[in-house]
C-alpha cells in the first residue's frame, strides 16, 4: 500500500512528479475539472442566495471512481492542483467530491522541479477558501450570464448564439476598430528623400525636414532646389542606451511569440503548458515580473562564465498591477544552465529558447549606442536635409537576445561647411494609415492594459469569439494603388505614377456581420456585460474577494440585480430593432431602394421594398463583404449571378453562382461546387473538368436504375442505398439495403421491392440480441 496519494490536474505533470518523489508516494490526476453545475438547468439557486449546485461530469464519473478508490488506499493525501484560482478550486471540488477533511493538505509550486515539489511536500497549505470563493464568483456570473442571455439572442438576432461577459467585450473591440478603421479618411503628403556625395566620394542618405502637403508645393520647392548649394551645417554625436525587457509573464511571452515565433496565442499556451508540465520551465500563467533569488543568482553566474563581468547587471523588476500575484514568479527556465532543450517538438523547442534568452538579458548590462546627425543647408531655402545614423559601441545584452540593425549606412566623414553634391533626388506621394487591425498577440496586450483580463483567460477569450464566429482570423490580399513619383535626373524633373499594393493582412482579426449586430444589441441594451470599464471593475472585485475576504455573494448580487431588470426589459424588444437596415442607394435599372440586412441565413443585400407591388429580390453577401463598408457597386454586383460561363453541346447553358453552401456550377439541372475558383472568374474549360469529374463519380455510383421511375440504387459511404429520387428538403429517403434486405445483392432489388421499401412496408430487421453472459459464482 502506498502510504502518501499526490492528486494533480494532468496525467504528464503527474508522471513528472511521481519521478522526483519516489518510492512511498503514488501520483494521480483528476485530468482537469471533475465537477461542474448541470447541463440541463441553471444550478444556481437565486433565491438561496446563489447558491451553486455541482455534480461530478458524466467523462469524470470514471476518474473520481478510481481517485476514491486511491484515497482509501492512502494513510495521507496532498492536493497538487495548479497555483491559480481555478487550481484552487479544483482542489476545493477534489476536497468535496472525494469527502476529504477540510485539514487536507494543499501544496503548490511555481515550478516542476525535484527541491520545488520535495520543500512544497515539506511546507504544505490548506485549500484557501478566498481563492476558491473568487473563482465561484466568476463562474457563476458567467453562468447567470450565458443562461438569461442567450435565449434573448436566439429570439432577437440572427447567428448569435450567446454573449459571455469577457468575450463581448473583445469582440466590441474588434468591431469599434474595424469602424475606426472604415472611417478613416485617407490623406496623402509628399515625402523627400535623396542620395549625396561628399568631396571624398562618400555616399549617404538624407531625409527632408518637411512634408509637402501638395503635388504643387513639392513641385515649387523643387523648381528652387535645382540652383540650390548644399552645406553641411551641423554634426551632432549623442550617445545613449537601450536596456533589456522583464522577463516573461504570461501576456508579453503570447505577443512575443506570435511577433518572434508566428505562433497563435493558443498555441503559445498549449506548448508552454507541455513546457511545464515536463518541469522544463516556471508556471506559464503569471502576471508577476518577479525572479527568485536563486534564479537571479544562477542567471549572473552563467552571464559571467559566457561573457565576462561588465555583461551582468542584477536587476530586480517589480509588478506595477497592484493586482497581479505576488507570491508567483515571472516565466523562467528551472534549469538555467539549459540554453536548449533536445529531444521534445522543435516548436516547444523554439518557445524554451525564446525564455531562456528573455530571462538571461533581464541580468545583463544596457547596449550602449551611438546616433549621429548631420543637418545640411540647402542655399535660399528654409528646408533643411538631415542625415541619421547609430552604431552599437557595446552590445550588453543584444548579444543573447532581439537584435541590433541600422537602415542606414555608414555616414562619411564630413566636417562643418563641407560642400555636397546631388546623386538621386524623389519625391514620393506617401498615405495616411488608419489604426491597424489587431493580431491575437495585440489583443491580448489591449485587453490586459485595460484590465479586462487576467493571464488564465488571455487566450481563452481571444479563442472563444473565433469559436464563435463573431471574429475570424484571416489573411487577405492587397489592393494596387498608383502614387506621384517625381524625381531629379541629369538636374531635369521627371515626373511618373508608379503602383503599389496596400491593404495586404496576414492573420488579423476581422468582425463577422453577426458581431456587429450584436456588439451594437449589447451596447444599447447590455451596457453592463460589454462596457469596459464596468467589466475592469469586476475583475478588480474578483480580486478584493481573493485578497481581502469580501463577500462573493454581495458581488454576484450586485451584478445580477441589474443585469436580471435588463433581461426582464428585452421581451419588448423587435426583430426589426435589432436587425438595422443599412440603405446604399438606389438601383439604376429599376430605380428601387438598394439595401443591406443581417437575417436568418447571414447578412444579404436586397434590391426594393417588402411593401412594394413587385417582391423584392435578394442576394447573399459573400465572405469578404460585411454590412458595414460594402458600397452600392458591389451590392449591384452580386445580383448579377448567376453568371453564364458558357454554351455546351452536351450540358447546355453552363452557369456560375453563390449558393448556401458556397460557390457552385451548375448545368442540365444538375450541381458541382468550386473549391478553388470563384463563379465570378471560372473559366469555361474548368467548368467542364469539374462536370467530367462529377459525371464520372455519379456513373459509378449507380448500381441500377428503373425505366419510368425516379428510383435509384446507388453506392454510398455506408454501403448500397435505395433513393427515392427527391432532393434534400423535398421528401428526399435514402434506405440502407443491408438494414431492410439483410446480404441481398442489391444489382437484384426489383422496382416493386424497392418501392416498398421507400413507403415502409417492408421495415429493417431487427439486430440480434447479443447474450448476456452467465458469470458463475
Amino acid at each position: 500500500m502506498e502510504k502518501n496519494l499526490v492528486i494533480v490536474e494532468s496525467p504528464a505533470k503527474a508522471k513528472t512528479i511521481e519521478k522526483f518523489l519516489g518510492k512511498g508516494f503514488s501520483v494521480k490526476s483528476s485530468i482537469g475539472h471533475i465537477r461542474d453545475m448541470p447541463k440541463k438547468n441553471m444550478g444556481i439557486d437565486i433565491e438561496n442566495n446563489f447558491a451553486p449546485t455541482y455534480e461530478i461530469t458524466t467523462d469524470k464519473k470514471k476518474v473520481v471512481a478510481d481517485l476514491r478508490k486511491a484515497v482509501k488506499a492512502a494513510e495521507k493525501v496532498y492536493l497538487a492542483t495548479d497555483e491559480d484560482r481555478e487550481g484552487e478550486a479544483i482542489a476545493w471540488h477534489l476536497l468535496e467530491a472525494l469527502n476529504l477533511p477540510k485539514d487536507t493538505p494543499r501544496i503548490v509550486f511555481h515550478e516542476i522541479t525535484e527541491s520545488a515539489i520535495t520543500h512544497a511536500i515539506v511546507e504544505p497549505r490548506t485549500v484557501d477558501y478566498q481563492l476558491v470563493d473568487a473563482q465561484q464568483a466568476r463562474r457563476i456570473i458567467d453562468r447567470l450570464v450565458g443562461f438569461e442571455i442567450s435565449p434573448v439572442l436566439w429570439r432577437k438576432i440572427s447567428g448569435a448564439r450567446s454573449a459571455g461577459r469577457v468575450q463581448s467585450p473583445v469582440m466590441r473591440l474588434v468591431v469599434e476598430r474595424e469602424r475606426e478603421i472604415s472611417q478613416h479618411i485617407t490623406n496623402s503628403t509628399y515625402k523627400v528623400k535623396a542620395e549625396l556625395t561628399s568631396e571624398g566620394g562618400g555616399l549617404f542618405e538624407v531625409k527632408l525636414s518637411k512634408e509637402f502637403e501638395s503635388k504643387k508645393k513639392v513641385l515649387d520647392f523643387i523648381n528652387a532646389f535645382l540652383s540650390a548649394n548644399l552645406t553641411v551645417t551641423s554634426i551632432e554625436k549623442k550617445s545613449y542606451k537601450r536596456s533589456p525587457k522583464p522577463p516573461f509573464i504570461t501576456s508579453t511571452l503570447q505577443q512575443e511569440a506570435s511577433q518572434k515565433l508566428g505562433f497563435s496565442v493558443k498555441q503559445t499556451m498549449t506548448l508552454a503548458q507541455n513546457l511545464y508540465r515536463e518541469g522544463f520551465i516556471t508556471y506559464m500563467r503569471t502576471d508577476s515580473f518577479t525572479l527568485s533569488e536563486i534564479a537571479i543568482d544562477v542567471t549572473g553566474q552563467i552571464i559571467v562564465k559566457e561573457f565576462g563581468s561588465e555583461y551582468h547587471h542584477i536587476r530586480r523588476y517589480k509588478t506595477k498591477d497592484t493586482s497581479a500575484q505576488k507570491a508567483h514568479e515571472a516565466i523562467r527556465p528551472t534549469n538555467l544552465t539549459k540554453p536548449s532543450i533536445f529531444g521534445i517538438e522543435d516548436q516547444a523547442a523554439k518557445l524554451y529558447s525564446l525564455i531562456y534568452k528573455r530571462t538571461l538579458a533581464c541580468q545583463m548590462s544596457d547596449a550602449q549606442l551611438q546616433k549621429t546627425q548631420i543637418k545640411i543647408n540647402i542655399s535660399g531655402l528654409d528646408e533643411k536635409f538631415l542625415a541619421n545614423d547609430e552604431i552599437l559601441t557595446f552590445p550588453g545584452f543584444l548579444r543573447v537576445y532581439d537584435y541590433f540593425s541600422s537602415e542606414n549606412k555608414l555616414l562619411p566623414d564630413l566636417n562643418k561647411e563641407d560642400m555636397l553634391s546631388l546623386a538621386s533626388f524623389k519625391a514620393r506621394e506617401s498615405f495616411s494609415r488608419a489604426k491597424p487591425r489587431y493580431t491575437e498577440a495585440s489583443l491580448v496586450k489591449k485587453i490586459e492594459e485595460m484590465g479586462i483580463g487576467r493571464p488564465s483567460t488571455f487566450a481563452t477569450m481571444v479563442s472563444t469569439v473565433q469559436d464563435r464566429n463573431y471574429v475570424t482570423k484571416e489573411t487577405r490580399e492587397g489592393v494596387e494603388r498608383g502614387y506621384q513619383l517625381i524625381e531629379i535626373k541629369d538636374n531635369q524633373i521627371i515626373q511618373s505614377q508608379p503602383s503599389e499594393v496596400t491593404g495586404a493582412e496576414k492573420n488579423k482579426l476581422f468582425p463577422t456581420n453577426v458581431a456587429y449586430l450584436l456588439t451594437d444589441f449589447l451596447v444599447k441594451y447590455f451596457n453592463n456585460i460589454i462596457d469596459y470599464e464596468f467589466t475592469a471593475k469586476l475583475e478588480n472585485d474578483f480580486d478584493a474577494i481573493a485578497t481581502q475576504n469580501i463577500s462573493w455573494q454581495g458581488v454576484v448580487k450586485n451584478f445580477y440585480t441589474p443585469f436580471h431588470k435588463k433581461i426582464e426589459d428585452a421581451a419588448d424588444i423587435s426583430r426589426e430593432e435589432t436587425h438595422g437596415m443599412r440603405e446604399l442607394g438606389t438601383d439604376p435599372k429599376s430605380g428601387k431602394l438598394v439595401s443591406v440586412r443581417f437575417g436568418r441565413y447571414g447578412a444579404f443585400a436586397q434590391i426594393g421594398h417588402k411593401d412594394d407591388e413587385d417582391k423584392p429580390i435578394f442576394a447573399s453577401l459573400r465572405d469578404s463583404l460585411d454590412i458595414e463598408s460594402i458600397t452600392l457597386d458591389e451590392a449591384l454586383e452580386l445580383f448579377n449571378m448567376p453568371r453564364t460561363v458558357g454554351e455546351t453541346d452536351d450540358f447546355g447553358t453552363i452557369k456560375a453562382n453563390y449558393g448556401r453552401f458556397g460557390p457552385y456550377i451548375e448545368y442540365d439541372k444538375k450541381y458541382v461546387s468550386l473549391k478553388e475558383d470563384i463563379p465570378e472568374k471560372v473559366s469555361l474549360e474548368k467548368a467542364l473538368e469539374l462536370i467530367a469529374y462529377k459525371e464520372k463519380f455519379d456513373a459509378e455510383r449507380i448500381i441500377k436504375t428503373f425505366d419510368d421511375s425516379n428510383i435509384k440504387v446507388l453506392k454510398g459511404r455506408f454501403g448500397p442505398y435505395i433513393w427515392n429520387g427527391k432532393k434534400k428538403g423535398k421528401g428526399q429517403k435514402n434506405i440502407t439495403i443491408k438494414k431492410v434486405f439483410g446480404n441481398k445483392n442489391p444489382v437484384d432489388l426489383t422496382l416493386k421491392e424497392c418501392k416498398k421499401a421507400v413507403s415502409g412496408k417492408i421495415k429493417a430487421k431487427a439486430k440480434p440480441r447479443k447474450k448476456k453472459k452467465v458469470i458463475k459464482k
